[in-house]
């Protein structure tokens, strides 16, 4: 059974049900279904509701911290992020928690199809909005790197593996660099948690509005504290290089260490994102990915 199996499925008449009972102002008029991830199942309320129901006991400790710290941190940062207005209580109906929030309109990457004149245009935006988060200071009870994401001997060979069935199922062949520089990736130090950080901001999470800008941030499940450089996984994966130079002027200096430790996360993520996007039949999502596995080696 995959890993992104769920555990629970909230279909639409439970949502429904769900909302109504807890939420009486809300008339649930209406439900689309915006995005099932390894973590949560997200319904579209109404056109304005953007509701996120964990799949798996896993998720909840993250989903608890979005709820608990989301609304202090989206009036500090330049884009939006979720909200989450509707707390939903566990019930007999549903065991976990879940919440609804504003709906931020936006397309993936995927969608989007940008050439890389649109994807040069993201780096100055996308570099301050990560500024800002990483300077961010108050008062949380984050984790700290819940999911090992800077422990690169741990981290690597779960990249290996990953591009070894990207490779097996005939979407991607890794050049001999890649091997290269995970072996030295493999080797950094344990890193510092300086900063909060959003922990999984790969290609899903970060939305594109009409006019091909960033238009929001979403899926904080792994809010933390952490080394930058886990965020900095679409510096590699969605830029080219002449857009990296365009984030480093904005973003200001990173270290190399940084900066490899967050290009093995790139190949770790759309490693995974391409495997997933075969096997669940997502044809944009698996071209996005696999052209960021080669946009990662530039």
């Amino acid at each position: 059974m995959p890993e992104w199996s769920p555990e629970v499925v909230v279909e639409e008449e439970l949502a429904r049900r769900l909302i109504r009972e807890q939420f009486p102002q809300v008339e649930a008029r209406s439900l689309q279904l915006l995005g099932q991830g390894w973590d949560n199942t997200v319904w579209l309320v109404d056109g304005e509701w953007a509701f996120r129901f964990p799949r798996k006991q896993f998720a909840v400790c993250g989903l608890g911290n979005e709820i608990a710290y989301l609304p202090k941190l989206a009036p500090l940062l330049p884009l939006p992020i979720p909200v989450p207005t509707l707390i939903g209580q566990p019930s007999e109906k549903f065991q976990w928690p879940f919440y609804g929030a504003a709906f931020i309109p936006g397309r993936e990457l995927a969608e989007a199809r940008l050439d890389d004149e649109g994807r040069v245009a993201l780096a100055r935006p996308l570099a301050e909005f990560l500024r800002t988060l990483h300077a961010v200071e108050f008062a949380a009870d984050l984790p700290v790197d819940p999911v090992r994401r800077t422990d690169m001997p741990f981290r690597v060979p779960l990249a290996r593996k990953r591009l070894t069935e990207v490779e097996e199922l005939g979407l991607w062949q890794p050049p001999r660099s890649v091997d290269g520089l995970l072996s030295e990736a493999e080797n950094l130090p344990s890193a510092r948690p300086t900063a909060v950080c959003h922990g999984d901001l790969h290609l899903r999470h970060l939305l594109i509005g009409e006019e091909n800008e960033p238009a929001g941030v979403i899926d904080w499940i792994d809010l933390s504290r952490n080394d930058p450089a886990v965020d900095l996984v679409l510096f590699w994966a969605a830029l080219p290089p002449e857009g990296r130079t365009v984030f480093l002027d904005a973003y200001g200096p990173l270290s190399e260490e940084q900066l490899l430790r967050a290009r093995a996360l790139s190949f770790f993520l759309c490693g995974v994102l391409a495997v997933y996007a075969r096997h669940e039949g997502l044809p944009e999502l698996e071209r996005e990915a696999v052209e960021s596995l080669a946009r990662t080696c530039l």
